[in-house]
């Protein structure tokens, strides 16, 4: 008896199973995604020039400017009474110029796409 009731136990557990196929149940469909995007650009430029010599320079108008100017040299006005103008510049060894540059650039974009599909 024991054995039967045994059989009976496996014989509900052994049951072939049967598949089935899976169908849709949709015809047609859509998606619609969309993407944002945000891009971010931070520049830090730091630029020093140097000189390592000296650099002299005399201008003028209605002014007498030697052949061979420097700083002792002695500059005079031509004409007396007459407009005059004068500029003089050294510029010695070191720093000459120093550029900084900080700069932040934002870009955002949006991307949409749409996807149809049928059965």
């Amino acid at each position: 008896m024991r054995h039967i009731l045994v059989g009976i136990f496996l014989l509900g557990f052994s049951c072939p199973t049967l598949a089935n196929t899976v169908v849709p149940n949709f015809t047609r469909g859509t998606i619609n995604a969309t993407t944002e995007t945000t891009t971010k650009i931070v520049e830090v430029i730091r630029q020093v020039d140097y000189t390592t010599g000296t650099s002299y320079t005399v201008t003028g108008t209605n002014i007498n400017i030697p052949g061979r100017p420097n700083q002792n040299s002695n500059y005079s006005i031509m004409n007396q009474g007459a407009l005059f103008q004068f500029s003089e510049t050294y510029l010695g060894p070191g720093v000459a110029k120093e550029t900084w540059i900080d700069r932040t650039t934002e870009q955002q974009s949006t991307t949409t796409s749409t996807s149809v599909f049928t059965q």
